[in-house]
């Protein structure tokens, strides 16, 4: 597999604070990947080191097979990239923003088709607009260059369901096009929607790297049953089913992997109402950051 992105042994502290401890990631061309984790996982750290905004204390970053740090100023001719927070300059317009960055690249654009697009006005001040334009402007100055490797932090952060289906749609037409995407996110839903791998960090290390299709394979079910008769419950609890909740009547339970084997428990019982429920990813997210 051709990597875009090669993180190794990646460490950086800030103080006796860890950002991220030996981390190491491949991200592949022509993949959306998914950086998951909550605040104070050490996703934007990683992702300011790819950026070499942040040196780090030990550990290499290549990019389409480069160093990050010593090519890092022609590397970012083929980057587009969208921080956590957008950072603009309050007395500048939209349109100003714009010309900076289409003066600095010198290439090709399509920042008209996506101003119209995500309907955005460009000669407002940057300090007149809302969080959600700010966050238009972004993404436009990530996207007008049609770059070859996309990095977004926290992308969809206050945009509105309809203009995060836009972004979804550009990343979409982007990976079409032959480009690749590392997209940290706290959203588990577009996450589900758009990434083909996601890896897990916590504490600074990655504890999992999945593809979209296995982690939901790794399921988790909810069940509530009632029973017509007696019952203890007891008989449903081993290191696959866990007792969440005792009801009038019935039991809520937890199920890791596979429910047959609590349907041949019930095979004993009279069984008067049961409803499954298959987990979200968020909760097999929340499976494994808790192991």
């Amino acid at each position: 597999m051709d990597s875009v992105i090669e993180i190794k042994n990646l460490t950086k502290y800030y103080g006796k604070a860890r950002g991220v401890d030996n981390l190491n990631l491949e991200v592949n061309r022509g993949e959306v990947f998914g950086f998951l984790g909550p605040n104070g996982a050490g996703k934007t750290t990683a992702i300011r080191c790819l950026m070499d905004f942040i040196r780090p204390d030990k550990g290499n970053i290549k990019i389409f097979g480069q160093d990050a740090h010593k090519n890092s100023v022609i590397l970012k001719k083929d980057i587009g990239y969208l921080s956590d927070e957008v950072y603009l300059y309050d007395s500048w317009t939209g349109k100003k923003h714009i010309g900076f960055i289409q003066k600095l690249n010198g290439k090709n654009n399509i920042a008209r088709q996506l101003v119209k697009r995500l309907k955005f006005d460009a000669d407002k001040k940057a300090k007149n607009l809302s969080t959600g334009n700010r966050q238009k402007l972004g993404v436009i100055l990530a996207f007008m260059f049609q770059p070859k490797l996309l990095i977004l932090d926290e992308p969809t952060k206050g945009l509105d369901p309809l203009l995060q289906n836009t972004l979804y749609e550009l990343i979409d037409e982007r990976i079409a096009k032959g480009a690749t995407v590392l997209m940290s996110s706290h959203n588990l839903a577009e996450v589900d929607r758009i990434c083909d791998r996601v890896g897990i960090i916590k504490d600074g290390k990655m504890i999992a790297v999945e593809d979209i299709v296995e982690l939901k394979s790794k399921r988790l079910y909810s069940v509530r049953i009632y029973f017509a008769g007696s019952f203890n419950k007891k008989d449903f609890i081993n290191q696959d089913m866990e007792v969440i909740k005792e009801l009038r009547g019935g039991l809520m339970i937890k199920i890791r992997g596979d429910i047959n084997h609590l349907i041949a428990r019930l095979s004993r019982h009279k069984v008067k109402d049961m409803e499954i429920s298959p987990s979200s990813l968020e909760e097999i997210f929340l499976e494994f950051y808790k192991r």
